[in-house]
């Protein structure tokens, strides 16, 4: 190195994109230099003889990394009585769309959360949370409909002495078409959550069945929700967001001025576009974009978190709310606002996308589709500091420009 060549200052540059960082305001064209596994400069301009490495970016957009806040993921657990599991291995699905931060919503309760723990999230290189299930077996047994198993004490310490991994409470799946009963009453399994988030200063998230009039939908975002809960599902067939006159409905709007967030969950039956796309258009997006990614969707309606955004970005949201509903709204959500943005010092997380324009049709739980004319595809996924998903090479020389050990083979050394 002659004394005129600037040291290497970064590990990675990614030279020449166009950045979205929605927490900084940012929309334009920028580099961004990573070092020791964490954000060291975001600028117009940086020097690539200061980078170790530099990947060309050009003609691509660099997000920080994505956040799902409503998946599946503790695999390790099949519950006795259920069929199969539900949950999926967070790093088969989650680079390939740019996510490095997923929360778990509810798979464990109280009696698992430790296992899911060492099981699960300490071995995986995907960023894991968890919702703790009110109840105390978690997802995917009888116990689901039991309110003796919703045990408010025993959830709020499974978060308490989770702190870093548990995020809140969830309820979900309670009672949705038998007769109410003395057990079976209709806000046991909402009631009992709210009582577990109060406990561990956490919020709840709900997956609702209305049944009104005893279990209104009204009742849950108008009274029950408090601030900072969140509604998962909202574009779930059975919530009535829409009027008569296809418009929506005033009471939506009440509820997110009193605090209430609105999650998109697809799931595999969670997701239409008679409700999304009129609400989107209507004036009430999602506050946060989700999959409810499981086994029984992955590979269906769902896919992945990429093929959710595309859908919310063809029913007209724009491309810079659409990442901002991807990463730091979710991120704050979940109380973790160090993630979800590219400030200097923020961990390393990053996803770069190509903005695809064509033909392109999405399907959704009711089997209908939407066809619209954008579609962003993940090129390259960066989980604190280490490339993790490179599909086309960006990180890669030529084949004829690699480096001499590429020319090895190793087995025939003498």
């Amino acid at each position: 190195m002659t004394p005129d060549t600037p040291q290497s200052s970064y590990d990675l540059l990614l030279k020449g994109g166009h950045v979205i960082d929605p927490k900084n305001g940012l929309d334009g064209k920028r580099d961004v230099a990573i070092v020791n596994g964490r954000i060291a400069a975001v600028a117009p301009d940086i020097n690539p003889a200061t980078a170790a490495k530099v990947i060309d970016v050009s003609g691509r957009y660099v997000t920080p990394g994505i956040l799902d806040i409503h998946m599946h993921a503790y695999h390790t657990r099949a519950p006795e009585g259920a069929p199969e599991g539900l949950s999926v291995v967070a790093d088969a699905h989650t680079f390939r769309s740019g996510v490095t931060t997923v929360v778990d919503t509810g798979t464990a309760g109280a009696n698992h959360i430790r296992h899911f723990k060492e099981t699960v999230i300490d071995r995986a290189k995907t960023r894991i949370f968890a919702y703790v299930n009110i109840s105390e077996n978690g997802m995917l047994g009888d116990w689901e409909q039991d309110p003796r198993t919703f045990d408010a004490e025993r959830a709020a310490e499974a978060v308490l002495a989770y702190p870093d991994i548990c995020v809140g409470i969830k309820t979900a799946h309670y009672w949705t078409r038998l007769p109410w009963d003395a057990l079976h009453t209709p806000w046991a399994a909402v009631d009992q959550a709210i009582k577990a988030a109060e406990l561990c200063g956490r919020h709840v998230m709900y997956d609702f069945w209305p049944r009104p009039p005893e279990r209104s939908y009204q009742e849950l975002i108008l009274k029950k929700a408090r601030p900072g809960d969140i509604h998962t599902h909202v574009y779930a067939q059975q919530f009535p967001i829409i009027n008569e006159a296809g418009q929506v409905n005033d009471f939506m709007f009440e509820a997110r001025a009193r605090g209430v967030i609105f999650d998109v969950g697809h799931g595999a039956a969670s997701f239409w576009f008679r409700n999304a796309v009129r609400a989107i258009q209507g004036g009430f997006p999602p506050d946060s974009i989700s999959t409810d990614l499981h086994t029984g969707n992955v590979h269906s309606v769902v896919v992945d978190m990429q093929t959710t955004m595309n859908k919310i970005l063809n029913a007209g949201m724009s491309l810079y709310d659409v990442i901002a509903r991807s990463t730091v709204n979710p991120a704050q959500q979940i109380g973790h606002p160090e993630l979800g943005h590219l400030s200097a010092g923020a961990c390393a997380d990053v996803a770069v996308f190509e903005l695809r324009t064509g033909r392109f049709s999405f399907m959704d739980c009711g089997r209908a589709k939407l066809t619209g004319d954008k579609k962003l595809e993940c090129v390259l996924t960066i989980r604190a500091g280490e490339i993790v998903f490179d599909i086309g090479g960006l990180s890669a020389p030529e084949w004829t420009a690699a480096p001499p050990e590429y020319w090895v083979i190793p087995a025939l050394q003498q």
